[in-house]
Formats: structure tokens, C-alpha cells, sequence
């Protein structure tokens, strides 16, 4: 393999790893090394509605925006709809069923408007019509296209003509619904008005089989619609789970990697092994973590793999921090003492996102998170981050002594909730130890979001994990390579 020299400023780093956030990565950056993965084919599905949950930094932007430049290219029109262009529409706290009505008129104008904006029609007469009953909302959109069609003169982009070519061929208007989490607050009437935009979202996929909608939303915005009352049953059918295993989102660094250096990793490397994608890290990084404990002399993939949560913004943080550490020291690769010198920053990264994430359903999330410390006795007994279940319960007990925890829907939760909670929001891991060979069996909520149950104890373990225990325990004398095992790869 080629070696190659690379400077660490920050317009490298970001084209190198990618930004935080994909609404601000370069479209043709993100197509040369965006990886599908499994849940890819699922929500671009030829289906009228999929309803796209995850966590925040899981990928649920980057997939729509690579999911539009696709679309672009099959002559399926796509509008993306964000929280400005939606921002009056059934905000009044009026009966659903007037909600319902409202999220529909005010969608079919939205769409109007966009579609005709990107043709450069201005047709006020269209979007007047749009909301009026009869069912022709489509017809009267085709039109408008054909219209423009059959006037388009030399100052047409070949590109719009083409666009709108394949439109009229297709009849299909693909809407991507993004972001309409921002500022969530978890009030009931915030509930209300997801749910009354879901229902509407199902109504014209019924009414008009041209449309087809794919709404982006948190995992625990999902949780609280899904919950709020008997009817949400009806969308649970169109849920499509976004999750990504270790090995995908090793891919998808590999790809980063090695489109960075203008090199193609080839339509196969799916089926590579996590230990053989691991050479191509080498420019970059440190094949192998030269410190002791734990870790000592493992795969620096691995290490990565454990400290984040299967989300890819959590990778792009943690070699982010480490490249910049690099940088500052004249290095021009990632060493072991660059990845431990920004551990600590990392972890306190991550503890504030899920206190923000998460805030709105639990007020008192930093209180309960924080509380999960491990004691000076936890400390000197070597426990403090595994536990059985009824080892979790009791130390939700201790922290509980301290005060209730009220929910942001006003009920007192119980120390199984609390747990459930921690559970989902990817702070404890179900973690379950196979025999003397050593392999660790580690779950995530997303993989099973059964196991915390009230009803039933599945026989695992709950793990803290990783990412947040630097924040819980900064002092020098604790260290991940020491008390953390590896996680083993996918392959």
C-alpha cells in the first residue's frame, strides 16, 4: 500500500472523517464514500410511507440526503421538508381531527410550492387549488410540468429538462420529511401534533398513490408518539429501526479513508474481514494500541468499536479530537497517545449530547446519569460498571434517595423505568459473558428492545458503556484500557 502524507489541519480533517453534521457535507463528497448498509434498501423501498427512527447522530440526515441525489437519478421527484417550512402549520391547540385537516392542506401547499420552484413556475392559481377536494392535487401538478415542458428554451438546464422529463413519466413525488425534532420539548401538545402529522402523512399516501413520504424521527420522540395513545398502532408497520453494526460503520471509515486518497475500495468490501479492513487505516493511524491493560496490543479498530455507540458521528468525533491532537503535536499520523490524551473530552461530549437528546423526557437526566458514578467502595471491589439486574435496581434505588425522578409527562418513574431508560438512550449496554474463552456478548435497545422488561429477566448483565466513563470517573488513575474489554468483532 501506497504511503501517503497527511496534514492534520482542520479543512483535512474534515474531508478526511466528514462533518458532524451531513446537512453541511458536501454532497459529492458524501456520495463517493457513503455506505448503504442493510436499512438503506428498506427506506428507499418503493413503499408510500416509511417512518425512519433513530438516535441522533445515527445517519438518518446523511441517508436522506443520499437517498434525494439517488432519486434525482431514477426520474423519482424529491422534496425535502424541513421544520421552517412547517412551522405554522397545525401549531394551534385545536380538535386533532382539525389537525389532521391542517397537516394536509398545509403539506400539499408545501409541495405544491417546491415543486413548482424547482421548475420555475410560478403558478399562484395552482397553489390556491391545491387543498381543494376532488382528488386532482397530482393531475394538476403534472400539468403545471407539462406546461413548462412544452415552453423550455435554450435557457433550461438539460438537467431540469431531464428532471422534469422523468417526472412525467414516473408521476411519483418521493417527500422527505427531516428535522421536525429540532427544539423538541416532549409537551403533550408537541405529541399531539407529530401524531396528527403521521396520521395526515398516511392519509394522502391513501389519497394520492403518487406520493411517498419517508419521515426522520429521534428515537425518543418515536417512543413518546408511539406511546401516547391506542390508534399510533397504525404506523408501526411502516417503522424502519436505523441502526448500524460495528462492522458497517468500520466500512464506511475504510471508505472515508480510501476515497480521501483517490483510491476505489471496491464493490466487495462488505464481505471483508473486520481484521482485513483494518490495513486500511494504517496512513492514518496507528495499526495497534501500544498501551497496556486490556488493550495492549489490540487491533486499533477494535478500540474504536468499543468506545462508540454504533453511530457514526461518534466515530467521526472521536478520530476528529485524536487527528487534531495529532496536529498539535506535528504529528501526521494518529497515535495511541493522541486517542487517550482526548478520551476524556470525548466522553464528556457524548454525556452532554444524550443530557440534551434526552432532557425532554427526563428533566432530571444529568442527576441520574451522573449518579451512576461509581463509589470509592465500588472502586476498591472492582465493580461499579457491570451489573446483575438486581445490582442496577438497587444503585437506581440509592440515586433515588437523593429524589424522585418525574417524568416530563408529570408521572414519578420507577426504578425498572429508570432502568428501561438508561437502557434505550445507549447508556447501559446488555452484556452477557460466553464460558473461559472470553467472547462477550453485548446488546443494544435497538437489537432488542425487550430485555429490560418489567415483566421478564432475560439473564443479562447491564454495562455502562464505555463512552460515558471517562466523564463519570476523569481521574488519572482510571484508565479504559485497564477496565474495559474490547469488543469483539462482527465477522
Amino acid at each position: 500500500m501506497t504511503n501517503y502524507t497527511v496534514s492534520f489541519d482542520d479543512a483535512t480533517i474534515e474531508k478526511l472523517f466528514g462533518n458532524e453534521a451531513a446537512d453541511y457535507e458536501d454532497i459529492r463528497r458524501l456520495r463517493e464514500y457513503y455506505f448503504k448498509g442493510k436499512v438503506y434498501e428498506r427506506v428507499t423501498a418503493d413503499l408510500p410511507l416509511r417512518i425512519v427512527v433513530g438516535h441522533k447522530g445515527i445517519g438518518k440526515s446523511a441517508l436522506i440526503r443520499y437517498a434525494m441525489s439517488e432519486d434525482y437519478s431514477s426520474g423519482t421527484l424529491p422534496i425535502l421538508i424541513k421544520p421552517d417550512d412547517v412551522v405554522e402549520i397545525a401549531k394551534g391547540n385545536v380538535d386533532f381531527l382539525q389537525r389532521i385537516k391542517d397537516w394536509k392542506q398545509g403539506l400539499l401547499q408545501v409541495i405544491a410550492k417546491k415543486v413548482l420552484g424547482d421548475f420555475g413556475i410560478g403558478d399562484s392559481a395552482l397553489l390556491q387549488s391545491v387543498t381543494q377536494p376532488g382528488g386532482r392535487f397530482l393531475s394538476l401538478l403534472i400539468d403545471s410540468v407539462s406546461g413548462f415542458l412544452a415552453k423550455t428554451g435554450v435557457d433550461e438546464t438539460p438537467t431540469k429538462i431531464a428532471l422534469a422529463s422523468k417526472f412525467l413519466e414516473k408521476k411519483k413525488i418521493r417527500i422527505y420529511v427531516d428535522d421536525l425534532d429540532r427544539g423538541w420539548a416532549a409537551r403533550k401538545d408537541e405529541i399531539a401534533r407529530i401524531s396528527a402529522l403521521l396520521s395526515a402523512v398516511m392519509d394522502l399516501c391513501t389519497e394520492f398513490p403518487g406520493l411517498q413520504f419517508r419521515v426522520a424521527l429521534r428515537s425518543d420522540v418515536y417512543f413518546l408518539y408511539r406511546t401516547s395513545d391506542e390508534s399510533t398502532d397504525k404506523t408501526e408497520g411502516s417503522v424502519v429501526w436505523f441502526t448500524w453494526t460495528n462492522h458497517e460503520i468500520l466500512i464506511l471509515l475504510v471508505k472515508r479513508i480510501e476515497t480521501f486518497f483517490g483510491r476505489d475500495p471496491g464493490p466487495g468490501i462488505e464481505s471483508v474481514k473486520q481484521r482485513e479492513l483494518a490495513r486500511y487505516l494504517l496512513p492514518v493511524m496507528d495499526e495497534r494500541f501500544q498501551g497496556g491493560g486490556k488493550w495492549e496490543n489490540a487491533p486499533m479498530y477494535r478500540v474504536l468499536m468499543t468506545l462508540i455507540r454504533r453511530r457514526p458521528r461518534d466515530l467521526v468525533k472521536l478520530c476528529t479530537l485524536a487527528a487534531r491532537h495529532a496536529h498539535q503535536r506535528g504529528k501526521n499520523k494518529i497515535y495511541t497517545q493522541d486517542f487517550e490524551a482526548i478520551f476524556e473530552e470525548y466522553s464528556q461530549g457524548r454525556a452532554q449530547d444524550t443530557f440534551n437528546e434526552y432532557r425532554s423526557e427526563h428533566p432530571q437526566i444529568q442527576r441520574l446519569i451522573e449518579g451512576m458514578r461509581p463509589t470509592a467502595k465500588e472502586v476498591r471491589t472492582g465493580i461499579g460498571w457491570i451489573y446483575s439486574t438486581d445490582e442496577l435496581l438497587k444503585k437506581i434505588a440509592s440515586i433515588c434517595q437523593q429524589g424522585a425522578f418525574v417524568a416530563a409527562n408529570g408521572t414519578k418513574a420507577s426504578n425498572r423505568e429508570l432502568a428501561q431508560f438508561l437502557y434505550k438512550i445507549n447508556f447501559l449496554i446488555a452484556r452477557k459473558d460466553h464460558g473461559p474463552d472470553g467472547v462477550i456478548e453485548r446488546k443494544y435497545f435497538e437489537e432488542n428492545r425487550y430485555l429490560s422488561s418489567e415483566f421478564r429477566d432475560f439473564g443479562y448483565s447491564w454495562e455502562v458503556h464505555p463512552a460515558f466513563r471517562k466523564h463519570l470517573q476523569p481521574e488519572s488513575l482510571f484508565a479504559l484500557a485497564k477496565s474495559v474489554s474490547l469488543t469483539a468483532d462482527d465477522t
